[in-house]
């Protein structure tokens, strides 16, 4: 399994946008990097472990902390 750990902020974007940025982001990774994704729309707490379970990718964790939410995710 890689070790490699990648951010992507997409805070201030709206449903669908924070989706669609990582699917984008998920095509360019090798299986086993880790995603990290920071984001500000509350959909996305539904919206991108949707996505993930539906691709088969696989989310470690979510956190939210104020305004501000992070989703670390498993490319499979």
């Amino acid at each position: 399994m890689s070790e490699d750990c990648f951010l992507l902020d997409v805070r201030r974007m709206l449903c669908p946008l924070p989706v669609i940025r990582t699917q984008d982001r998920i095509k360019e990774l090798v299986p086993g990097s880790l995603l990290k994704v920071t984001c500000s729309d509350p959909g996305a707490l539904i919206d991108i472990p949707s996505w993930c379970r539906i691709h088969g990718h696989e989310v470690i964790s979510t956190d939210t902390i104020d305004q501000e939410i992070t989703i670390q995710i498993l490319v499979k």
